[in-house]
């Protein structure tokens, strides 16, 4: 296991180096109860991804799926593969993304540039407890 996390931390660095990145956005933990180990798990990998990115000063915002899903699809209990067709015809993608978490990243990004511009049209951020959001 730390191994693996050391090489998720490492590639992590090597994308941060390359890109200018300001901004990161993370799903919450969403734990099955028919599955606790992969919560478990998942906590390790996301603790790693949330300390390189602090170690940025990037901004980091935890949200849930549904919101992120909500925002691209205007159902936050979309199927995988309306998040797909979604991201196609927001990004105006020949092709749907495949496998269907490379979806999932871009509905992540979607949903930052999105709401990110409806902040600065407000010229404010919404407190964190009225917009679901963590810092």
């Amino acid at each position: 296991m730390g191994v693996r996390l050391r090489e998720l931390e490492e590639g992590l660095e090597e994308v941060f180096a390359e890109h200018r990145l300001e901004l990161l956005v993370i799903e919450d933990l969403f734990a099955h109860y028919k599955h606790p180990r992969t919560a478990i798990l998942m906590g390790h990998a996301r603790g790693v991804v949330l300390l390189a990115a602090a170690r940025r000063k990037l901004d980091i915002r935890s949200v849930s799926a549904t919101r992120i899903k909500k925002t691209l699809t205007g159902n936050g209990h979309a199927s995988k593969l309306q998040v797909q067709k979604a991201v196609m015809a927001a990004f105006g993608l020949p092709r749907m993304p495949d496998p269907p978490d490379v979806a999932d990243a871009l509905a992540a990004a979607f949903y930052a540039v999105s709401t990110s511009r409806a902040r600065s049209l407000r010229g404010s951020r919404p407190p964190a407890a009225a917009s679901g959001l963590e810092r």
